[in-house]
């Protein structure tokens, strides 16, 4: 008889099984962990608008909270602070990706952002911020937002939803 050289047909079946049960039980566990950070990461995005907000607030009194997330960072995608300084428009108390996350296509790890103000005698004296996964189930699940008082609250999101800019808090939004 002659000596068998290699694998048989039976062993790398097996090999190749044992390599997808494997595969199948770390998949999903990697895509909830990518899901965790990008959930984490928004509600840091959201602490740093907050407290943007009260720097920007105490740098423009005459005008209040910012009314726009893109007053609070530089300008467009990729800028940085123009060479005179910070100015109203672009007050480059926030980075310009976080300030450019408006739109699902311009996601900050995953989430996009939105923000309305509320203006009294032409100073806006309230606002709220909101962000929402950019892919339901994929990036996150969750919605959050805040308002001036700075209080972190969330929503299991769905598919298809944007940013919250009204009624942050409530029974619907419970605090984080």
């Amino acid at each position: 008889m002659r000596k068998q050289k290699g694998f048989s047909l039976i062993e790398l079946l097996i090999v190749v099984a044992i390599i997808l049960i494997i595969a199948a039980i770390a998949i999903p566990n990697l895509l909830r962990a990518r899901i965790a950070a990008n959930e984490s990461s928004a509600v840091s995005s959201l602490r740093t608008i907050n407290t943007a907000q009260v720097t920007y607030s105490t740098g423009y009194p005459n005008v209040g909270y910012s009314g726009t997330i893109a007053a609070l960072g530089p300008g467009g995608v990729g800028t940085v602070c123009p060479a005179g300084g910070p100015v109203q428009a672009n007050s480059c108390l926030i980075d310009s990706a976080l300030s450019n996350a408006t739109a699902a296509g311009t996601a900050k790890s995953g989430y996009y952002f939105n923000m309305a103000a509320v203006a009294n005698a032409g100073i806006n004296v309230q606002y709220v911020v909101g962000t929402a996964p950019a892919a339901y189930n994929v990036t996150g699940i969750r919605m959050f937002c805040s308002n001036e008082d700075g209080v972190l609250h969330m929503n299991v999101g769905g598919a298809g939803l944007i940013p919250i800019t009204a009624g942050c808090g409530g029974g619907a939004w419970p605090v984080l």
